[in-house]
């Protein structure tokens, strides 16, 4: 099998039961980047919560795909970046007036939030990040002034009320804006030009011109991966994996807990 570069998933895929990565998982990306097979981390994470993990692998001179493909950086230099524009979360914030369902904003390596409440306080001991506390307009008409836009917003709160605000988001730019429910309690939301597979493309295109999808093997867990598992020459599910994305993977290695990439990668790679 030409296997000559690997992307993976972090959360629910990469990290142990303490989310850091594994002496054993270590050892095998060592073994794989010596034989110049690059080892990419492909996320929805904002860059800073994945450099950290890069460092420990020690593959902090690779790229790194952020926002499930809205953000690429190589090099130190921003290769793709897609975001949502500012009127489009100005819509979002409407459908949200009394604040019952937390609004996460991300661009780049910003993170902001209108209260370091208990939402914000579990990512940011998920991802080992501190948000930045400002008011959501407050951040919208700044990036209105400054020309960006949102790599993700995370909508976080009872299942109740995310339920509500997925279907009115839907509604509202179903056509425009990627929805997707990690769990009940979570909605983010992506430009819908975006995915893990447009960021390996582009990522493909721009730094590694000599490989193509065939040359690719993939580790994932959830909805979000699907698409790249089914396109890529080996995709690979970890044992905990959703039934959807167990039933599309080429393979099927343990649970992530049990190092279930480090075995796949001494397996296949």
């Amino acid at each position: 099998m030409d296997i000559k570069i690997a992307f993976t998933d972090i959360d629910g895929t990469l990290l142990n039961s303490e989310r850091e990565v594994s002496e054993m998982l270590k050892q095998q990306v060592a073994r794989i980047t010596q034989q110049d097979i690059p080892f990419i981390l492909i996320s929805s994470r904002m860059p800073s919560a994945m450099t950290h993990i890069q460092k420990d692998l020690n593959i902090s001179d690779l790229p790194i795909i952020c926002y499930n493909g809205g953000l690429i950086i190589a090099d130190g230099e921003v290769i793709n970046d897609i975001s949502i524009p500012p009127t489009l979360l100005e819509d979002i914030l409407e459908l949200n007036p009394k604040g019952k369902v937390h609004l996460s904003l991300y661009n780049n390596d910003d993170w902001y939030v209108p209260d370091l409440d208990f939402w914000a306080k579990r990512e940011e001991n998920n991802t080992k990040v501190t948000p930045i506390v400002k008011p959501t307009a407050d951040v919208i008409n700044l990036w209105i002034s400054e020309g960006k836009g949102a790599h993700k917003v995370m909508c976080m709160g009872d299942k109740e009320d995310i339920d509500i605000i997925y279907s009115e988001i839907g509604k509202l730019h179903g056509d425009k804006l990627h929805l997707y429910r990690s769990k009940d309690t979570y909605i983010e939301i992506a430009n819908k030009k975006i995915s893990k597979l447009t960021g390996i493309q582009e990522l493909l295109a721009c730094k590694y011109p000599k490989l193509n999808l065939e040359n690719c093997i993939a580790f994932g867990d959830n909805y979000n991966d699907i698409e790249m598992l089914k396109a890529v020459k080996l995709g690979v599910a970890v044992g905990n994996a959703k039934e959807e994305v167990l039933l599309v993977a080429d393979a099927i290695s343990d649970i992530n807990k049990k190092d279930g990439v480090a075995k796949a990668i001494q397996k296949f790679i």
